[in-house]
C-alpha cells in the first residue's frame, strides 16, 4: 500500500527494502555483526516514521521523527564503515538515499517545531 502524498513514508519504506537486500548480501559474505546492525537501524527509520503518523500530539510526532533521524544517522555510520572497509560490498547508493531521507526528516522536524510555537 503506497501513500502517494507522504514522500517520507514511501522513501523510508523503499529504503528499508534496500537495506534488507544489502543485509542479506552481507550475511552471504559472513559479515553477520554489521549485517544485523545495518538491518536494525536501517529498517527502524521507516518504522518510526510510520509510528509518527499516529502520534498523539505534535510533540509526540516530533519526538518520533527525531528517533527516525537518529536511526538514519546511525545507519549512515554503519554504511560509512562498510564503504571504508575493503572487505565489504559497495553501498554508496544506499548512503545517498539515506542522506536524502535524513535531510527530509530534518526539514519535517524543523518545520514542525516552528509550527508548534
Amino acid at each position: 500500500m503506497e501513500n502517494k502524498e507522504n514522500v517520507i513514508l514511501n522513501l523510508s519504506l523503499d529504503f528499508a527494502l534496500d537495506i534488507i537486500q544489502y543485509a542479506e548480501l552481507l550475511e552471504e559474505k559472513r559479515k553477520f555483526v554489521i549485517a544485523k546492525q545495518v538491518l536494525k537501524s536501517g529498517t527502524s527509520i521507516g518504522a518510526n516514521v510510520r509510528e509518527a503518523q499516529n502520534a498523539e500530539s505534535k510533540v509526540d510526532f516530533i519526538h518520533k521523527m527525531k528517533i527516525a533521524a537518529k536511526e538514519a544517522d546511525e545507519t549512515d555510520f554503519w554504511l560509512e564503515l562498510c564503504n571504508r572497509s575493503k572487505q565489504y560490498p559497495d553501498c554508496i547508493e544506499l548512503q545517498e538515499k539515506n542522506a536524502v531521507i535524513l535531510r527530509i526528516l530534518n526539514k519535517i522536524i524543523g518545520s514542525s517545531k516552528s509550527n508548534n510555537k
